[in-house]
């Protein structure tokens, strides 16, 4: 062999091995994602979300030496045999090193099987459920971490936010009453008993309470003769199912009450404006740990606009929440230096104090759940008005005022 030809030989071999090398220096990142069904544009979301800061990630050169690259398994109808079919598969396949998620399962038993494999794990799902679980041994479960606040403020902010636009003049309070409609599910239906009981406390009278099945309703007829018959001053869906919630509206202005309107998350999903049109003005919701699109918040409202700009539509809750949590996994990663080592990434994922799109996102010890509170991670209000989301409230973060509803005579 000629010296030329032994040369070519060592430069051959040494480019099959740095091609090995990084081969093995891919990390893969697991996405749990509803891809069909009545929720696949929150899985949309979470998909753009985790695919822009992978991206992003690799375009900079990797984290601590490694590239990434994405996993996706269909948790479909968030049932339990089909998250655990996509968790199991997502823990089965080679190279996937983290899980995210928004929303996986209702009831967040998922977190149990990442614990059992010691997965690290970040959902921005229900946390009372997460909370649940993790508080029994938080030692146990160092792999799982939730991005969503505590669901209290869900439960029983609305009140005094509805009594200050009463007390301010902005809304006529006439006798305290409220329908409360709820969906047969762990979200919808912590919430609305919350609900129920911070109202009851405050003296008002909940004078229409019904609770639907979950999934698809093709029909609130039954339930708004109810409301009509009533006339509430507040009505509330907790229904975050977007084509539910977007026809409960339509259908409540066919007749309208006169009566403030809430809906529980689903007008933050762009879905729902889509389906509704003019009909969402004036709707009033409010989120926990979703970005923070003000100018109070710059960097809430510059990766909002980005997102927008990247893929042509406007974010929800999960595209910038997903990928916000694919950062918080690069900043582990980037302090602990090797991605098979779970249990430091589940520490250093836990140890996370910084600004993120929602807030300052810091966890709680016992219960693994981003703290909540207006300095952390604030309970938000907006307000639907000509296909734009203004944020109302709290003052600290707003930069948009109440409007009367255009159905509210009083």
């Amino acid at each position: 062999m000629t010296k030329h030809n032994k040369t070519a030989l060592a430069l051959s071999l040494a480019a099959a091995l740095m091609g090995s090398t990084a081969l093995a220096d891919v990390v893969k990142i697991g996405v749990l994602a509803p891809l069909t069904g009545a929720t696949a544009s929150d899985g949309e979301e979470y998909v753009r979300g985790a695919k822009w800061a992978i991206e992003e990630a690799n375009a900079n050169g990797g984290v601590a030496g490694y590239t990434f690259e994405l996993e996706v398994a269909d948790v479909k109808d968030h049932s339990a045999a089909n998250v655990s079919s996509a968790v199991e598969r997502l823990l089965g396949t080679d190279g996937v090193e983290v899980i995210l998620t928004g929303y996986a399962s209702l009831s967040m038993f998922e977190v149990d099987l990442m614990a059992e494999e010691n997965m690290p794990y970040i959902a921005a799902g229900p946390s009372p459920a997460f909370a649940g679980i993790v508080s029994q041994d938080p030692e146990y479960y160092n792999c799982c971490w939730s991005y969503t606040a505590s669901f209290e403020g869900y439960e029983t902010d609305l009140l005094p936010m509805v009594d200050g636009l009463a007390a301010g003049g902005k809304i006529t309070v006439d006798d305290k009453t409220v329908a409360i409609i709820s969906s047969d599910n762990p979200y919808s239906k912590t919430i609305s008993e919350g609900m129920k009981k911070s109202f009851a406390e405050g003296g008002w009278n909940v004078v229409v309470d019904e609770l639907v099945p979950f999934g698809a309703v093709s029909d609130w007829t039954v339930i708004l003769t109810k409301v009509k018959e009533t006339n509430p001053d507040l009505v509330v869906n907790t229904d975050y199912i977007p084509g539910n919630s977007a026809l409960f509206m339509k259908q409540f202005l066919e007749q309208p009450t006169d009566s403030l309107v809430f809906l529980q998350y689903a007008p933050s999903v762009p879905e729902f404006l889509t389906l509704t049109g003019e009909a969402s003005t004036g709707v009033l919701y409010n989120l926990i740990s979703a970005p923070l699109n003000t100018s109070k918040w710059p960097r809430g409202q510059r990766l909002m606009a980005e997102y927008k700009e990247r893929y042509g539509i406007e974010s929800g809750a999960y595209g910038v929440g997903l990928y916000e949590e694919a950062n918080i996994y690069f900043d582990a990663l980037r302090a602990v230096g090797d991605p098979t080592d779970h249990d430091a990434i589940g520490t250093a994922i836990g140890q996370t104090r910084k600004e993120v799109a929602s807030g300052i996102l810091e966890f709680d010890q016992a219960t693994h759940v981003a703290t909540q509170g207006d300095d952390r991670s604030p309970t938000t209000f907006w307000q639907i008005w000509d296909g734009k989301r203004n944020m109302i409230a709290p003052n600290d973060y707003a930069d948009a005022d109440f409007r009367t509803p255009p159905w509210l005579k009083k």
